[in-house]
């Protein structure tokens, strides 16, 4: 007789704890599947998940600021949308992510992050893939998602990244890992560079059109640089609809356990408000979760949580190029059919000046060990052992997401 997976986990739960070679084994509790969406490159979250009921916002962002919900009655479209009365939704997710807002599979997750204060995209993505204390000697073979695989019975855990992320390191048995990655380059080859250049020839005007192109490649190859190394290779949200429907289908073969990373987020420099750059990723990112989620169908989309996080937020004050620059604090996010969602999670304090960061960031309130911490204990029944197992020396919080 064939055991499917859901067969095998409810007769595992009806045998309680197994042991094996003398290591006690905790069964899962549900059938949840797990899928940690990072994005690199540290997004803007105060432009995404936005404080609108702070004046201050306002003047700290003289061209990036998002309007108020009903402030521009002659372009609606560039308006945020109110969740609250003190937070909206960057308009560019409004029809991705705000009918999930409406039906409560949806939570936000203000002022999270980590301890790690060096506002390094490499050294804080460690430290959130290792999910280890910055404060004791760091084992850069083990990271938590391969720990919490080893906590699990019948665990089956999958990378949609091109090489093996951190996160999976340790992992005793192999994790698949499959790339998503899809580039972006200048739309225009060389062939095409050589016919335009022709086309000019007459005019005199070959030489400053060439230049022109050379120009391009430079500030193309200057940028690319910096935004792959803060992206380590990670998927870009171009696309990504597609890649959400992907790893749906993929983890409906069995796949209960899954990492995707997301690069593009490093917005120095003309970062937009309303529409531009962001909000072209931010649509992007929304059309592929919520395809996620319509590949799944509703019932396996009830019995899975997607948590959506970042290394850290970015400067609350834009900076001199319209862009923001690297910060602490962020917004996280937590989706899924059976997740307590329509809300804001965790401890809040009111947007204003004195509220920031070294007079620069969103704080933390909310670290990312106790979050994560606090959701695999409500939906895996962990004990504290297990528990510190995962996330040595962290204390996990329920913050009531499931």
């Amino acid at each position: 007789m064939k055991l499917d997976r859901r067969t095998l986990l409810q007769s595992a739960a009806a045998l309680g704890a197994l042991t094996l070679a003398g290591r006690a084994w905790a069964t899962p509790q549900t059938n949840t599947k797990l899928l940690v969406v990072f994005l690199r490159g540290a997004y803007d979250a105060a432009n995404v998940i936005i404080p609108t009921g702070s004046d201050f916002y306002y003047r700290a962002r003289p061209n990036l600021a998002i309007a108020r919900p009903g402030s521009r009655p002659d372009r609606p479209e560039l308006e945020a949308v109110a969740l609250d009365g003190d937070w909206s939704l960057h308009p560019a997710l409004q029809n991705a992510l705000l009918p999930l807002w409406k039906k409560r599979e949806i939570a936000f997750i203000p002022f999270a992050g980590t301890d790690d204060l060096t506002r390094s995209h490499f050294e804080t993505q460690d430290t959130i893939e290792l999910g280890q204390s910055i404060h004791a000697t760091r084992d850069f073979k083990s990271g938590f998602l391969a720990r919490l695989a080893g906590a699990l019975t019948g665990a089956k855990p999958i990378a949609f990244t091109n090489q093996m992320p951190l996160i999976f390191q340790g992992r005793g048995e192999p994790v698949p890992n499959m790339g998503l990655n899809i580039g972006g380059r200048p739309a225009i080859d060389d062939h095409h560079i050589a016919l335009i250049t022709q086309m000019y020839q007459g005019d005199g005007l070959a030489a400053a059109v060439q230049e022109g192109f050379h120009v391009r490649d430079d500030v193309y190859r200057a940028i690319s640089r910096e935004s792959d190394a803060a992206n380590r290779g990670a998927v870009s949200p171009k696309g990504f609809e597609l890649s959400g429907r992907r790893i749906a289908r993929v983890m409906q073969d069995g796949y209960n356990l899954a990492f995707v990373d997301v690069g593009g987020w490093d917005t120095h420099v003309n970062q937009g408000g309303a529409s531009g750059y962001l909000a072209d990723r931010l649509g992007e990112l929304g059309r592929g979760l919520v395809a996620f989620a319509d590949e799944l169908g509703p019932q396996d989309w009830h019995d899975t949580i997607v948590v959506v996080i970042s290394e850290f937020g970015r400067t609350f004050r834009e900076n001199g190029d319209k862009g923001t620059d690297h910060g602490h604090g962020s917004t996280y996010w937590v989706l899924g059919g059976g997740v307590n969602g329509g809300r804001f999670h965790g401890p809040q304090v009111k947007v204003e000046e004195a509220s920031l960061f070294q007079n620069r960031d969103f704080p933390v309130l909310t670290d990312y060990r106790s979050l994560f911490g606090g959701l695999f204990r409500k939906i895996y029944g962990f004990d504290a052992a297990r528990l510190n197992m995962i996330f040595p020396s962290a204390k996990p919080v329920d913050l009531a997401l499931v």
